[in-house]
């Protein structure tokens, strides 16, 4: 079932493994390691493990509470005093556990574009939070943060001296023996690394490795499902490995009690019969499921998608990771969690395929169908360069190139891009690099009634880094 589905949905490789009742049922590869290549995924082969990363992050949190270092209510100033968010009074009280629940009133993958390919250190991208903009009351809604957990990470530096990933590295990945697992494209090995995949035109382009060590508290680990299977064991042992308690268990119960829960709406009940509550606990993704609680996470990285999911009462632990940005990873971890609850056996891989089928059109269809013809811009291109000041991110740069534009970013040369006249005074912005995440992209030049450029808008349609957060002005 689980190769059919990676024919099925297009994955060049993905690996799996299933833990039960103590024990490692399966830790298999599938498929190939690159597209094109004939070098097989093993149990050992590296993938990005991406936001799973968020629950080795809460669990060393665990760990400095047990030791009486930290308090879950202490607020992040104390160990951060350059930390600060939209509202003086939301800055003072936000506390450590806030940071990893995602109920600080930013907007999910708000203030990605801070730190996505940029050269900013963690504490230069935590300084411009303050710059994100309020989505919500704080502490009543839910907005998926990673910037939250990149002040994590460094709530951990602040407290032990060490970095977040030297930390975890001592308390999980040494003592788990997790031998091959990483936490910074710069320490990839030479072999048995898969490559990640973006989706171009229903095929699997290879892209690139992007590096992610300024976010790395939110998404930076590099592991394998040999490694991690040791770390479901763990946790499905109520935190206690060969006779040590690596993550104290009344710590663990805090970590899987919901912080923030969601509605159910009609359509997840039909979807999801056995579910009657859903929410998010301390770097845990919770919800239950024909009676029984389930601690999951799913993890995105550039090229490549992973899930985690734990059914603590029935001691089964399941993670999948793989090489591409398709949706496998959700319908096969039901099914395989189905094959042991016999609870909902229905083919949840060609389920989730019919209804990935059915989408409207797309943004960037809208856009492009938008086009007006035959025009101008308003002013002569001389005009638009210069240098652009945009606070949540750095300075701009644009110089004309002939009939088109360049733009740089300061702090993230790898967005370098051509702009190409589109219509009016927008401009196609044409990148230098390949991005996983977004392609076509738009910027409008804003225009004074002088016909001064004022400033500028981007339009660049994905679901994550959304250049359109960036208020950008001119510099005088």
């Amino acid at each position: 079932y689980i190769e059919q589905a990676r024919i099925d949905w297009g994955v060049p490789g993905l690996a799996v493994a299933i833990v039960k009742d103590g024990k490692v049922w399966i830790s298999q590869g599938f498929g190939v390691q690159k597209e094109g290549s004939s070098t097989r995924v093993d149990e050992n082969t590296l993938f990005a493990i991406a936001s799973n990363t968020k629950a080795f992050i809460s669990s060393a949190l665990a760990v400095l509470v047990d030791e009486g270092k930290v308090l879950w209510d202490d607020p992040v100033i104390k160990y951060l005093p350059y930390f600060k968010l939209y509202d003086p009074y939301v800055t003072q009280s936000t506390t450590i556990a806030d940071l990893l629940c995602h109920r600080a009133g930013l907007g999910t993958y708000s203030g990605d574009v801070i730190w996505y390919k940029s050269e900013l250190s963690e504490r230069e991208v935590i300084e411009r939070i303050r710059y994100v903009p309020q989505a919500y009351p704080f502490r009543a809604g839910y907005g998926y943060s990673n910037l939250m957990f990149i002040t994590a990470g460094e709530v951990i530096r602040a407290v032990t001296g060490q970095a977040w990933d030297e930390f975890v590295a001592d308390r999980f990945f040494v003592p788990l023996g997790m031998n091959r697992t990483v936490t910074s494209t710069t320490r990839l090995p030479s072999s048995n690394v898969a490559t990640p995949h973006k989706p171009v035109d229903d095929a699997n382009q290879p892209i690139a490795w992007t590096q992610w060590d300024n976010m790395g508290a939110a998404g930076g680990i590099i592991s394998s499902v040999r490694d991690m299977s040791q770390w479901l064991q763990m946790n499905l042992s109520s935190g206690l490995w060969e006779g040590d308690t690596l993550l104290d268990p009344k710590q663990q119960n805090v970590l899987w009690t919901p912080h923030n829960s969601f509605v159910i709406s009609a359509t997840s009940h039909e979807r999801f019969p056995g579910r009657n509550f859903n929410g998010y606990g301390l770097g845990w993704g919770l919800y239950d499921y024909h009676g029984r609680k389930v601690a999951t996470h799913s993890g995105g990285y550039d090229g490549m998608y992973s899930r985690v999911a734990m059914v603590p009462e029935e001691q089964l632990g399941i993670v999948i990771l793989t090489n591409s940005m398709s949706g496998v990873t959700l319908p096969l971890t039901l099914w395989i969690m189905n094959q042991f609850l016999k609870a909902d056996l229905r083919d949840w891989s060609k389920e989730r395929l019919e209804s990935n089928s059915s989408g409207g059109e797309s943004r960037i269809s809208v856009l492009k169908r938008a086009k007006v013809e035959g025009t101008m811009p308003s002013a002569e291109l001389s005009s638009y360069e210069g240098s652009y000041d945009a606070p949540m991110h750095g300075d701009i740069k644009v110089i004309q190139d002939g009939n088109d534009l360049q733009l740089t970013f300061s702090k993230a040369p790898l967005l370098s891009a051509t702009l190409r006249h589109w219509h009016h005074d927008t401009w196609e912005i044409v990148w230098d690099e390949t991005h996983a995440w977004f392609d076509f992209g738009l910027i409008t030049f804003q225009l004074d009634n002088q016909r001064q450029v004022r400033g500028l808008e981007f339009e660049v349609p994905n679901y994550d880094i959304f250049f359109d957060e960036l208020e950008v002005v001119k510099k005088e």
